[in-house]
């Protein structure tokens, strides 16, 4: 299927709100998780699983339509300045906050958006999105770092009850696409004092002003919500309940009570996937997943924290090392992997960039294909003969400073069959490719429930899958994992790669092209370099695109707000659930008719 190139920051006019339709009919949603959240207070929540709820039950400013079109939300009309500095955003009246009851708490009014960004860039508060806003807001970095303190300095203002104001540090083109994520909710000041250390602790410790009401929260049995019933557009939500029930075999378990009926969703390990084809009674019970715009790669480890049984400074000695780390670039079989996921057409997933094609452009010109990063999209990583020359200088230049084989910790979410599967398959793979006397592979088995807290986010991993969802229209986004203050692999601890200014030549890079806010072309040229650099340099692995693989569904395919970015796509909104699975015929008959309809739509936005 041939995808439509469209630069998202051309879009973002003032559109008409999202037409009310007649409300159609749904059965209730529910599926199964494995993951408990870690909470559900959405100043602290940074992966997907927490965000899905904060995404249904508290809205923002703006929103995207099924076509990727941004819409009014909360508010109902915005202007910006002719330099790009100053947005103002008038408010619908009579928006309501509720309580987890349905009760009314309080009207949404411009202040909640103040209270909200005073708490991210608060450095106390520890939100780690917090830099999604204060790097973005006058005076917000200040703030937040304490040589400001003074918040009536920083650029959020509620110029009257219903008029909010957002003065920026500089030009940002991208930055109507950062209002629908999590840094840019609301919240009620007078609400959170109340809570204090309590708020988001729980479903009763939060208000709700979105299309859903968290009314059940048990952890480790259940989670649900409801229909807010003085939504301001209620009409648009069919789904009157989201249930979901925790099961820790939800990988194996989850497709026979989707078979039963007794779920509306389900993942469908690729593992069963040709059984269930060949079976007249479940073959038209599966359909494709969506990619998403996720992008997964492997990372190296520059700050080992593992147990010393896995020989954590020798795997710094080796890491450091060029040679060492290109052996493991070359030798990973991207396509042998992602067969764990996606038998049949592993191909759609696969990926030899970090960012990932048909996300942003500019004149044209797809980002993956500009600069030196345009001979990366066209070249396959995987060659074993570059993998084994690398892997004799390495052994050359290590000899005396590492012991082989480098062992390496490679801990997995044990939750999913696929991933536990695709440990396995890359273990072999390597050491094959390699040799057990240069690498030890050790996959290591870790519950769904805090996985990231104890491998990646801990340091505690030399080799692991790791993923990052873009929150905004731009190649900055795909940047952020690697940037010093984050927790994915360190690499401004890499020796060798400082430069004058204590900061590595990468984030050097990333921020010559983030000082660029008028030129596309050559901002998105100036990260494309530095991507190029960064991967030549195999700080990590480039290896596939989120989403894909299989499920049974009774969604209604491609009605739910659709961007590549932020969290609307994380919403239940627009969607409907019917009484029988989608087949992979009718989603593709759906999807066809969806992209010609998109392509419409753009057009006419544009």
């Amino acid at each position: 299927m041939k995808k439509l190139l469209v630069p998202l920051c051309i879009i973002f006019a003032i559109a008409a709100a999202m037409p009310v339709a007649a409300q159609r009919k749904s059965a209730d949603y529910s599926t199964l998780y494995a993951g408990e959240l870690s909470t559900v207070n959405y100043f602290n929540s940074a992966s997907e699983n927490e965000q899905i709820m904060s995404a249904n039950t508290v809205d923002g400013l703006v929103e995207y339509d099924r076509y990727g079109i941004v819409r009014p939300s909360l508010a109902k009309a915005w202007t910006t300045s002719p330099d790009g500095l100053v947005w103002t955003f008038t408010l619908k009246p009579g928006l309501k906050w509720v309580t987890w009851e349905g009760k009314d708490y309080a009207e949404v009014v411009a202040q909640d958006w103040v209270d909200s960004a005073k708490y991210f860039m608060t450095k106390a508060n520890a939100s780690p999105t917090a830099d999604i806003i204060y790097g973005i807001v006058k005076n917000g970095e200040a703030y937040f770092k304490g040589t400001v303190t003074d918040f009536g300095q920083v650029g959020v203002k509620a110029k009257d009850k219903y008029t909010l104001e957002y003065t920026l540090a500089k030009p940002v083109p991208y930055f109507l696409s950062m209002l629908t994520y999590v840094s840019f909710l609301p919240v009620n000041g007078r609400f959170l004092a109340e809570q204090g250390s309590k708020f988001g602790t729980d479903n009763k410790a939060m208000l709700y002003n979105g299309a859903y009401i968290m009314t059940v929260f048990e952890p480790q049995v259940s989670r649900e919500l409801v229909r807010n019933e003085k939504y301001w557009d209620k009409a648009n939500v069919p789904i009157k309940r989201l249930i979901f029930k925790y099961n820790k075999e939800m990988s194996t378990l989850g497709p026979e009570l989707f078979a039963r009926g007794e779920i509306t969703y389900i993942g469908i390990p690729s593992s069963i996937i040709d059984t269930w084809l060949k079976d007249p009674a479940r073959k038209d019970l599966v359909r494709p997943s969506r990619v998403s715009a996720y992008t997964y790669f492997y990372a190296l480890n520059f700050s080992p924290k593992f147990p010393a049984e896995y020989g954590p400074e020798n795997w710094a000695v080796a890491v450091n090392n060029l040679s060492f780390r290109k052996a493991l670039f070359h030798s990973l079989d991207r396509k042998a992997a992602m067969l764990t996921s996606e038998p049949y057409t592993p191909e759609r997933r696969l990926q030899t960039t970090i960012t990932p094609r048909n996300i942003i452009g500019s004149g044209g010109k797809d980002y993956v294909d500009m600069a030196e990063l345009a001979a990366m999209t066209r070249t396959e990583s995987f060659n074993k003969a570059k993998a084994l020359e690398f892997k004799a200088k390495a052994m050359k230049e290590l000899a005396g400073k590492a012991s082989f084989p480098v062992k390496i910790p490679m801990p997995y979410n044990s939750s999913s069959t696929e991933w536990t599967n695709r440990a396995q398959v890359v273990e072999q793979q390597l050491e094959t490719l390699l040799g057990k006397d240069f690498i030890d592979v050790i996959p290591l088995s870790f519950p769904a429930t805090g996985f990231l807290g104890a491998t990646r986010r801990a340091g505690n991993y030399a080799m692991q899958e790791c993923n990052w969802g873009p929150d905004y229209a731009d190649p900055e986004t795909y940047t952020d994992p690697f940037v010093t203050g984050s927790n994915y692999n360190w690499p401004e601890l890499a020796q060798g790669y400082a430069e004058a200014n204590g900061k590595s030549k990468y984030e050097n890079m990333v921020d010559a092209a983030k000082a660029v806010v008028t030129d596309m072309k050559k901002r998105y040229e100036l990260f494309a370099r530095a991507e190029a650099y960064f991967i030549d340099q195999a700080f990590v692995i480039p290896y596939a695109l989120g989403g894909g693989g299989y499920e049974g569904s009774k969604l209604e395919p491609f009605t739910c707000p659709f961007a590549q970015f932020g969290m609307s796509n994380l919403k239940f909104k627009g969607q409907i659930v019917r009484d029988k699975a989608y087949s992979t015929e009718e989603y593709t008959r759906l999807e066809a008719a969806w992209n010609a309809e998109r392509l419409a739509a753009l057009q006419k936005a544009k």
